[in-house]
């Protein structure tokens, strides 16, 4: 039998106005756009979601796995340059989250795809930078190594600034000479400013040398 509550009693139940998590959501619109074989807009929403973790939820490691997802959708569709930006995000995230081989393998990667490009060519050389100083924080002759390997694949390389400042940076670091690195730091900060990327990474190194004050000024 079903009790009947009289016009006086309070009813108890409640309605749930809680909206899904913009993740979960966004997930399940990705996976109908799959179906279709709609890559390029998949890989959109998967930045959608990338975004929301990087900047409200602050969970690096997962926008890191969503950028990697779109990255991957965008390569399906042959969109190269935008499969790059988001690959160049997973590079960023891995480097502070001290994954450097990850590191090093996308910024190579993303180097190589564009150094024959004429438009992008230009690029490539922060790439390669960027690459090496992953490889520096790991080891100093790995460092040497592979700067070799990037002046011969991209003879540009040679000439920037940015592979000339490893070079000082190298000696330095050899000499055990915090000035020394803190200087060729600052020469090239006063003509292409470091952000904050640069400035961590180049500190990490620094910190390798003994007697280091722990800063770059």
């Amino acid at each position: 039998m079903h009790s009947v509550r009289g016009p006086g009693s309070t009813c108890s139940c409640r309605i749930n106005w809680t909206q899904p998590p913009a993740s979960s959501t966004q997930g399940t619109l990705t996976r109908r756009l799959i179906l279709r074989g709609r890559f390029t807009i998949a890989a959109k929403h998967h930045i959608t979601i990338a975004e929301v973790y990087e900047s409200e939820l602050v969970d690096i490691e997962k926008a890191i796995a969503h950028y990697e997802q779109a990255a991957d959708y965008y390569k399906g569709e042959e969109s190269n340059s935008s499969a790059n930006k988001c690959l160049l995000k997973v590079g960023h995230y891995s480097a502070q989250l001290e994954q450097y081989p990850k590191a090093i393998e996308i910024y190579e990667q993303v180097a190589t795809n564009t150094m024959d490009n004429p438009l992008l060519k230009y690029n490539a050389k922060e790439y390669f930078f960027k690459a090496s100083l992953c490889h520096f924080i790991v080891d100093e002759l790995n460092a040497k190594l592979a700067i070799e390997k990037y002046e011969e694949m991209f003879p540009a390389f040679a000439d920037s600034r940015e592979c000339k400042l490893l070079k000082k940076l190298l000696d330095a670091h050899e000499e055990q000479n915090c000035e020394a690195f803190t200087e060729a730091v600052k020469e090239f900060d006063s003509i292409s400013r470091l952000d904050q990327w640069l400035t961590t990474m180049l500190l990490r190194i620094k910190k390798t040398i003994q007697g280091d004050a722990g800063d770059l000024k």
